[in-house]
């Protein structure tokens, strides 16, 4: 059995008396798609912040492929192999889609300091096949302010691609998109965690794409971990059901 991609153990945080993280453990696999959730408060921003270093945690650590890289700069851990992407997707809106995902190409190479060569050649077949990869091959030369809100998320996830991560981090995938669009953006994430190997950690609070697609589940509360399993696990867990449902015997993806 191959070693997980990433252990997190023992993970703290705490903001005087406020616990964000308590001793939070748990692993992913390459070509595993992990959603955690919790609600509002539970922790998964500060998780994920730590995850990609622009936290350091009070105590425990953050190992990827067996190496500690707890409490590293984001730069650092990027080159290592983490990708992220954000609730609000960040793309340069005076660039085309295509230009956009040659400037990740650059920066992910470390070619930014040493363009003597004009960038609009520079990684353009690369960035071209990633956003056939994304379905956005179509859209290469739209600048990125005219795309529409789910083309500008697959835009983002090509650029997170750009690094050609081990392990992508990202936050609310699906924010802001339609019934259909979620579900298209998370089948296409879920085809990509398959095609490329990747460990994926999503948050999200549609739990129609949590338990439709993840293979796994983590559930935070309160800065503490109350559930790690399979999707029918984690639905019929009672610590869960009372977190969402106030202990309600209705499915909990009815939950928001």
């Amino acid at each position: 059995m191959s070693p997980p991609v990433l252990e997190v153990s023992a993970l703290t945080k705490h903001y005087g008396g406020v616990h964000a993280l308590d001793g939070v453990t748990f692993s992913i696999a390459r070509g595993e798609l992990l959603a955690l959730i919790g609600p509002n408060g539970a922790g998964k921003s500060t998780c994920f912040n730590i995850l990609n270093g622009q936290l350091r945690p009070d105590s425990g650590s953050v190992r990827l492929y067996g190496r500690d890289i707890t409490g590293l700069a984001p730069r650092r851990i990027a080159r290592l192999g983490v990708g992220r992407t954000f609730q609000v997707a960040t793309v340069f809106a005076s660039m085309t889609a295509l230009e956009n995902v040659q400037m990740a190409l650059i920066a992910a190479r470390g070619q930014v300091f040493g363009l003597w060569s004009p960038a609009r050649r520079m990684g353009r077949e690369d960035a071209l096949a990633l956003l056939e990869q994304t379905g956005m091959a179509a859209l290469a030369e739209r600048p990125a302010a005219t795309l529409a809100y789910g083309d500008v998320k697959r835009l983002e996830l090509a650029m997170a691609l750009a690094g050609d991560p081990a392990l992508l981090l990202m936050d609310e995938p699906t924010a802001g998109m339609s019934g259909d669009e979620r579900q298209a953006m998370i089948a296409l994430v879920r085809q990509l965690t398959r095609a490329r190997g990747l460990a994926v950690l999503f948050t999200e609070h549609a739990m129609d794409v949590v338990f439709g697609h993840a293979d796994r589940v983590v559930v935070l509360a309160r800065g503490r971990l109350i559930a790690d399993g399979s999707v029918e696990a984690v639905q019929s867990d009672p610590a869960v059901r009372q977190v969402y449902l106030g202990g309600a015997p209705a499915s909990i993806s009815e939950a928001p």
